[in-house]
């Protein structure tokens, strides 16, 4: 009669206590139990019924951890985007630390300096 080995054992106990955590909806220890990385595939012992539930189980949570790392990277990538406009939008400052006229303000200011200085001579 064949003997199962100590790691198929492990690995059918394992899989009775994630489906029990599951069963209870603490999906926290579940988790913390080795969930994300369980091969369902390994417990062979248990009914196909039981492996399906643990892969739907671990694909779903990748799935979700997926999703909010993509959730992360989203909001990250907007705040950087908008601080870059931001950035655009404000007025940069000389080194005096007067704000820079707009472009038709300075031509002005040029022309009348210009005319000043040539009404002084």
């Amino acid at each position: 009669m064949p003997h199962a080995s100590d790691a198929s054992i492990q690995t059918d106990e394992r899989a009775r206590r994630l489906l029990r955590l599951l069963d209870t909806g603490d999906l926290d220890a579940a988790i913390e139990a080795g969930l994300a990385d369980f091969d369902a595939d390994a417990a062979s012992a248990l009914p196909a019924a039981d492996r399906d539930r643990l892969r739907t189980a671990r694909d779903r949570l990748l799935a979700a951890w997926a999703a909010r790392e993509r959730h992360r990277a989203r909001n990250a990538r907007l705040a950087r985007r908008a601080a870059e406009r931001e950035a655009r939008r404000a007025p940069s400052t000389l080194e005096t630390g007067k704000p820079p006229l707009p472009a038709a303000a300075a031509a002005a200011l040029a022309r009348a300096k210009a005319r000043v200085g040539n009404a002084g001579s």
